[in-house]
């Protein structure tokens, strides 16, 4: 038995060391897209992210941090690392709990209801070993689990959680019989109140452990597994309500009532509650001591350990309190921590039982009260709104539920939804089992046992009888184009089956952990009909159990090779060297879409953009990816913190704007006038266009802003309720320019100086004003040009609030400035010397001439924007006879981002007319030939593929369209004759 402990201690670790060399080798060196840059940038300074927050990942990252010393460029390594180091352990515990699975099959573990140890055999060793080490390599291997496991992000933290706990309730298994063994219970409880700290995807295995726990200690009863399954359900249901945010919430109630009704400080309601709660929890663990009852004392402790774990999350309102630069939701008191937890921000989704897409309600009711916290009381702002349906209205499973713009229409993809027509109860489920689960699970599934068909977002799985004959270059030729032969799929098979004949209650816990991490995350999420990205790596906990089955199916391989060969040794050794084809062709199938030893264009394009504006600026930006990497980079690496980065979506709510209004390092605070009554919640959250003859022709912007600040009944309105809101009473704004601070704060370049305007006179393209376009309309009306104020050009023009005609490019970003752009075949004017010094000698773009490293969609949007700029910038000098900075300008953007490495996108074609003017013929009929052929091969592929690439669709026959017109104006006119022939016969394709 010593024997095979020793031999199962070292395998595993070996095997855990190929995993770390493996991610070490694969890790991104700097902060990737997404939530990356947020979570490096929070952990390095313990700052406050996105809800529901992850403090326990945050203390881990801030210790790996220090690692770096004194060189901030080397802090994201170390933080990406630690996802690394949790990724190896999770396939470390994969890879005991496997052999624990194994062994169990191989030797009995009972004989007459008492615990045996029966020491394997050699060839009954390797074959184990064996087992563990294919389905821990496959799971290190598998695409989802890969991608995580090399940038910094949560999951890789939380399935490391999922396998410890599942390990753990296998040894504790093996010792129930211990006077001993409550310690492992324990010690479970402790990693789930810990694991809450990092993700709650961890609570799902809470199903499989309890059934361990029945099988363990009760005799089989369908009675008892309904009863297992009700009580996994209940503490599951505990511990994600009731614990999470259940205390909080109860403890936010008692602070609001002894604050407001009795008068007493801050915080006296809380310290009630926790010593209330405290007294509750001790004098319970002393009647279940006094009374001898030892079920109830583990469940108290184990209770205690999880909120033990749990307490990491005081760290959000701890570090909120000292109010950091990056604080979302400011949740520094028990009222806004509460939101924070419920993630309120982000709303909800109906999940059993509901309304569908085309409900109309008939009633609204009120529900709970909302509060901020004031100067010596809470202040309720108002009462949660909830609509009420009609009981005919509402379904089971509804899982057509969203009414957002262009849902509908996705929709119409997976179901046979008709305008005005209620979706049935079978619409549903079949957009549950097409989308939800088959394109949204069982695709990601195949991704990592089958094959993936490529990068692009959609892409299916491919299959073994599936080539690269007839298919476009960008898809054939893909690194994330995988073909795994279906070879994990099949061993996990194999795996499953011989499970399910040898150990079926083994394989009903492996099936229940594979269904909760997987089909439950699905019917708990109810995904609308398109995402911003892939969320293949919700499902990993899924995989990892897959993986399980991978590893056994070694197993079921070595007993046929044994009854055929009679001998176990060879028999377990040919099994072995059989499975790891899996998990070596997914290894060497994955490796180069999965290295990113060398990406750094994710911060490249970061600091790209903070190049392009002037010191001293506020930059409005959109979204995750035009966001976080400026985080990152400011706030770790320390670049341009002069710079204001406001995020367009949280301009919406007032935390983010009280934020604004702080000094943040370098920067000065945001010049507004509004104050937080003006625009806390519930207040002036959407005024809504409602038009007054007198000031239709235009309206000064100050005084519309100080009409606002004094709440003023010129622009109220009300509703049916009897409540009042303000409107905005013209489209047509006035702003008076004083032309002294204009040129004061060298705002405009010398030679637009004698165009500025006196008065800038626009008009608001919306229909309302949310919160985030006062806000810029007030900064506009007050800033007096003190301050440079820029979007980004990756920005929704629509909340330009109508300033287009009036903002001056200047690189990555547009400027507004009081003068005038009268060209109309410009979006924006381009201040040519300014834009040239920033794009040609303030920006980098390492490694993005390397065709051996892969970048994904999200990498390769960000270059395409920079060619466009180049593009622009180069016309602009074209337009004043300037060839030779023309044709640098286009060279440069072709050398740093060449074709073979950078695919060509939809902003080139329009280099080829440019490039022909400044004498490089050759590379101006490259593009035109290039791009036509890879248009015309693509288009033939998507219009065979399903209608989920209709944006494929449409973005290749805009190519054509420019490729027509640009080759016609060359002299390429047979060409332009062919591809417009071409381009003809896809648009009637389209249009039938």
């Amino acid at each position: 038995m010593l024997q095979y402990n020793r031999i199962n201690n070292l395998v595993g670790w070996l095997v855990f060391a190929v995993a770390t060399i493996v991610y070490i080798l694969t890790l991104e060196p700097t902060a990737s897209f997404w939530d990356s840059g947020e979570f490096i940038a929070s952990s390095y300074k313990l700052l406050v992210p996105h809800p529901p927050g992850a403090p326990f990942y945050l203390l881990l990252g801030r210790i790996f941090s220090l690692f770096a010393g004194g060189d901030t460029s080397q802090v994201a390594w170390w933080i990406n690392f630690l996802s690394a180091l949790s990724s190896s352990f999770t396939v470390l515990f994969l890879f005991w709990t496997i052999t624990i699975l194994a062994r169990r099959i191989i030797l009995p573990t009972a004989v007459a209801g008492q615990p045996v140890t029966v020491e394997p055999t050699l060839g009954q060793t390797i074959a184990i070993m064996g087992s563990g080490v294919v389905g821990a390599l496959a799971f290190t291997f598998s695409d989802s689990f890969w991608f995580s496991a090399v940038e910094a992000e949560v999951y890789a933290l939380s399935s490391f959680f999922t396998a410890f706990v599942v390990w753990a309730m296998l040894r504790w298994e093996s010792r129930a019989h211990d006077v001993s063994s409550d310690k492992w219970l324990i010690l479970i409880a402790y990693m789930v109140g810990l694991s809450i700290g990092a993700h709650l995807l961890n609570l799902v295995a809470i199903p499989a452990l309890a059934f361990i726990f029945f099988f363990r200690l009760k005799k089989y009863s369908t009675k008892g597994a309904v009863l297992t399954m009700v009580a996994s359900a209940l503490i599951l249901g505990v511990v994600l309500v009731g614990v999470i945010p259940g205390l909080p919430s109860v403890a936010g109630a008692f602070e609001v009532f002894f604050i407001n009704s009795l008068g007493l400080p801050f915080g006296a309601g809380v310290i009630i509650f926790v010593a209330l709660f405290i007294g509750g929890l001790v004098w319970a663990v002393r009647y279940a001591i006094k009374t001898g009852n030892r079920t109830l004392h583990t469940a108290l402790v184990s209770f205690i350990f999880v909120l033990i774990g749990y307490s990491s999350y005081l760290i959000i309102p701890i570090r909120s309190g000292y109010d950091p630069t990056i604080d979302e939701n400011d949740p520094e008191n028990i009222v806004s921590f509460v939101s924070y937890l419920k993630r309120e921000q982000y709303g909800d989704r109906p999940l059993l039982f509901g309304p569908q897409y085309n409900a109309e309600p008939i009633d609204q009711k009120e529900g709970g009260a909302q509060y901020i916290k004031g100067k010596d009381k809470y202040i309720e702002v108002g009462r949660k709104v909830e609509a009420v349906y009609d009981s005919k209205d509402k379904v089971l499973l509804p899982r057509l539920y969203s009414n957002q713009p262009g849902h509908i229409a996705q929709y119409q993809k997976w179901v046979d939804v008709r305008e005005g027509q209620k979706p049935s109860f079978s619409d549903n489920l079949s957009f549950l089992f097409r989308y939800q689960m088959g394109h949204m699970f069982w695709r990601y599934f195949g991704w990592n046992f089958v094959g993936r068909d490529g990068d692009i977002q959609q892409s299916g799985v491919l299959w073994p009888w599936e080539g690269n004959e007839g298919l476009p270059e960008r898809v054939a030729e893909s690194k994330a184009r995988n073909n795994f032969y279906m070879l994990p799929l099949v061993l996990g098979i194999l795996g499953l089956i011989y499970q399910i004949r040898k150990k079926q209650r083994d394989a009903f816990v492996v099936g229940l952990l594979f269904f909760f991490t997987g089909l439950a995350i699905v019917i708990y999420l109810n995904q609308p009909p398109i995402e911003p990205r892939e969320r293949d790596y919700t499902f990993a906990g899924a995989f990892y159990a897959f993986s399980i089955w991978i590893g056994l199916g070694v197993l079921a391989i070595a007993d046929f090779l044994r009854k055929t060969l009679r001998t176990e040794v060879l028999a377990g050794v040919l099994a072995t060297v059989l499975g790891l084809l899996a998990p070596g062709l997914m290894a060497a199938q994955g490796w180069d879409d999965h290295n990113r030893s060398d990406r750094y264009h994710s911060v490249d394009s970061a600091r790209n953009l903070l190049s392009s504006v002037a010191p001293n600026a506020i930059l409005f930006t959109n979204g995750d990816n035009d966001t976080f990497p400026l985080w990152y980079v400011q706030e770790v690496e320390g670049f341009r913190t002069d710079v204001r980065v406001a995020v367009l979506s949280y301009m919406n709510t007032d935390w983010y704007l009280d934020q604004m209004k702080r000094q943040a390092y370098q920067s000065e605070p945001f010049p507004m006038s509004l104050e937080n009554e003006n625009y806390r919640q519930g207040i002036n959250d959407y005024l809504p266009y409602v038009e007054r003859p007198e000031v239709a022709g235009g309206m000064d912007l100050k005084q519309f802003i100080q009409l606002v600040k004094q709440n003023h009944e010129a622009l109220q309105i009300g509703d049916r309720a009897g409540r009042t809101y303000l409107s905005f009473p013209t489209k047509n704004f006035v702003l008076n320019v004083d032309k002294q601070a204009v040129l004061a704060a060298k705002a405009v370049p010398a030679e637009r100086q004698d165009s500025i305007v006196s008065q800038m006179r626009w008009t608001v393209n919306k229909g309302g004003l949310e919160k985030k376009h006062l806000a810029i309309l007030d900064l506009i009306a007050n800033n007096n040009w003190q301050r440079p104020v820029y979007f980004s050009t990756t920005a929704d023009n629509s909340d330009f609030v109508g300033l287009d005609n009036y903002l001056q490019l200047e690189g990555l970003a547009y400027r507004i400035v009081p003068v005038l752009n009268t060209n109309p075949e410009s979006a924006a004017y381009i201040a040519k010397d300014i834009m040239y010094d920033n794009m040609m000698n303030k920006m980098s773009w390492r490694n993005l001439d390397r065709e051996d490293i892969f970048y994904d969609e999200n990498y390769l949007r960000f270059p395409a924007n920079a060619r466009d700029k180049y593009y622009q910038l180069a016309v602009a000098y074209l337009q004043e006879g300037n060839k030779a900075k023309a044709k640098e300008i286009l060279n440069h953007s072709l050398e740093k981002m060449p074709d073979s490495a950078i695919p060509y996108d939809y902003y080139i074609p329009p280099y080829v007319v440019p490039l022909h003017e400044v004498g490089e013929q050759k590379k101006a009929e490259e593009i035109v030939n290039v791009m036509s052929k890879r248009a015309d091969d693509a288009l033939r592929y998507y219009f065979n593929q399903s209608a989920l690439f209709d944006t494929e669709i449409r973005i290749n026959l805009f190519i054509m369209q420019q490729l027509i017109q640009a080759s016609r104006q060359i002299g390429m006119t047979q060409k332009s004759a062919e591809i417009e022939q071409r381009f003809m016969q896809y648009y009637g394709q389209m249009s039938r």
